[in-house]
């Protein structure tokens, strides 16, 4: 029992004295499963439940929860969050709602009990939500992904096909990315990711889906298209040719020789937005010194815009967040509007 941190030489609970520990970044991925039924599961789609913005409550309840956990957890360690990301997956055939949470800190201490509360939390509110049309809905299958940091490093469960950390979770089921010639029809956003073993079929790609769910919270639906380096070109062309609001890639933005989506981007451009590519950079370096080889472009094509980001799920992580505040000033000032 004396093995345990928690408990001292007299088998007696205990905090943890974190005081000579390093601070470090540290990174916890959670999971979670909400099971109901295919009916509700349309509900909350169509926003049709008797209680409103189901999604976005138990959002923000996770997010309160994440705070709140040295309150709930007897030994935890107050850690000041630097962020919490609460996401969903809707499941209609299996009548499911899947969460997934992200938290990071820097600190002395691990930030996994912050990410498993935040999705018990956001669970237990998905329930109060849907609790009129089904009081029978089930919350299971809570447990730790993966973590990073501190003196153990990383760990992953084993068998888990989890996102590495460090990468955001989709909010929407995975889009299915062909590697075959893009559609004829044009949707609002175009998410084109340059892997060439990716559209071999010899690894999952994860970032062109991640980048899907962003958008369509944005109310962006977005064509997801999966080509190898040696076709980004072709596929850039198209994809600008159908004149989608915007376009982002994923990938080829390194120095390897078959990195070459930022000189297919820059021959397209009528403007370049050097500022957005430097605060794309800039972020990503506060992560990782590798950020600075990345030579992603930014620019508008048209009335397109068009954003390079890395092919890592953390690049395109810090790409999306610096997107967040400026992606919706760009896109109304493409329309015509004033710079208020």
């Amino acid at each position: 029992m004396t093995q345990l941190t928690h408990l001292d030489s007299d088998g007696r609970a205990r905090m943890v004295d974190v005081g000579g520990k390093p601070e470090t970044d540290r990174e916890a991925v959670a999971r979670g499963r909400f099971l109901t039924t295919p009916e509700v599961i349309r509900l909350v789609a169509a926003d049709d439940l008797p209680k409103a913005d189901v999604l976005a409550t138990a959002r923000i309840a996770g997010i309160g929860g994440a705070k709140r956990t040295s309150e709930l957890i007897p030994l935890c360690h107050p850690l000041p969050l630097n962020s919490v990301r609460v996401d969903f997956e809707l499941d209609p055939e299996a009548g499911a709602i899947d969460i997934e949470v992200v938290a990071r800190t820097r600190g002395r201490t691990g930030v996994e009990m912050e990410a498993l509360t935040a999705v018990a939390v956001a669970g237990l509110t998905l329930h109060d939500m849907v609790k009129a049309v089904d009081p029978a809905a089930t919350l299971t299958d809570i447990r730790l992904v993966a973590k990073s940091g501190g003196k153990r490093g990383e760990w992953r469960r084993d068998g888990e096909a989890a996102d590495a950390p460090g990468a955001p979770a989709s909010t929407a089921p995975a889009a299915t990315a062909p590697a075959a010639a893009p559609p004829a029809a044009t949707a609002p956003a175009i998410v084109l990711v340059a892997s060439t073993r990716a559209a071999a079929g010899v690894s999952e790609d994860t970032t062109g889906p991640a980048i899907s769910a962003w958008l369509a919270e944005r109310r962006l639906p977005a064509d997801v298209r999966v080509v190898a380096d040696a076709d980004v070109d072709a596929a850039l062309r198209q994809a600008v040719a159908e004149r989608p609001r915007v376009v982002i890639t994923t990938g080829g933005t390194g120095v390897s020789p078959t990195d070459r989506t930022p000189e297919a981007t820059a021959a397209l451009l009528d403007r370049q937005l050097p500022g957005v590519a430097e605060a794309l950079r800039a972020r990503g370096a506060a992560a990782t010194p590798l950020a600075a080889l990345s030579r992603g472009v930014v620019g508008v094509a048209g009335s397109t815009l068009v954003v390079n980001l890395p092919g890592s799920r953390g690049g395109v992580s810090d790409g999306l967040a610096v997107l967040d505040d400026l992606l919706p000033h760009l896109l109304d000032q493409l329309r015509g509007g004033d710079h208020g």
